[in-house]
């Protein structure tokens, strides 16, 4: 189960963000909102929670 606050892979290989990984903001309607961060960048993009897998 995916919760806010978790660390989290996009594993859709047919994404932009393939083998991103991000923390997950909020979840709803089977889709979570995931913020990456990176350098002088952030940015917060919706995925389908299939779409990604938690990690430990």
């Amino acid at each position: 189960m995916i919760l806010p606050g978790q660390e989290v892979r996009v594993t859709n290989s047919d994404d932009t963000y393939y083998n991103f990984t991000g923390y997950v903001q909020r979840v709803s309607d089977g889709k979570a909102a995931v913020l990456f961060e990176g350098g002088n960048w952030d940015k917060l993009v919706t995925f389908r929670l299939s779409e990604l897998e938690e990690i430990k």
